[in-house]
This record gives structure tokens, sequence and C-alpha cells, in this order.
């Protein structure tokens, strides 16, 4: 499912116009302003209860190679994004 998609079942389902619910999910969910980006970015989790939990963790700097040339490189720190599925989606998805 794509975002579009998500935008038309949204609508469905709350009787909310095809424009109103695809703004609805931007507002949620774009990857540069969208609510749960702008919340990773600052350090907070976004904990939506029963379906999971949104947070990031920091990759200290590491030794790596060049897979072409066997070269050893130094892999930059960085932090980045998990998911942790919370009882009632593990549930759903175990049957």
């Amino acid at each position: 499912m794509n975002k579009s998609e998500m935008a038309v079942k949204l609508a469905k389902k709350v009787s909310l116009t095809h424009a109103a619910a695809a703004n609805v999910v931007d507002v949620i969910f774009n990857a540069h302003k969208g609510i749960v980006a702008v919340e990773l970015d600052a350090g907070r989790k976004v904990t939506l209860p029963g379906f999971g939990t949104f947070a990031t963790r920091k990759r200290a700097a590491r030794q790596g190679r060049n897979p072409a040339t066997g070269k050893a490189i130094t892999i930059s720190a960085r932090k980045y994004t998990t998911f942790k599925a919370g009882k009632t989606l593990k549930e759903k998805l175990a049957k």
C-alpha cells in the first residue's frame, strides 16, 4: 500500500474527501515535515498504543571494507529509525 492508496481507504472509512484524507496522511507521514518525522528528528519516540513505537537509535562509527577494492574504510556514525510492533499488532499478524 502506498500513501495514495492509504488516503483512499482513509477517505472511505471516515467519510472525508480524497483531498482531505491525502492531506491528513501527508501531515502525519511526510518524510520532511510530517509529525512522525519531526518527532523522531527531535529525538522523541512516537508511540501508537496497540500498533507500535517508532524511535531512533545511534550507531557508532566503525570500520568497513569497500567491496569493490577490499580497501578498509571508515563508516561514519549515524542515527537510524526503528519500529517495534505493539502487542495487538503482533497478535493480529500471528494468526
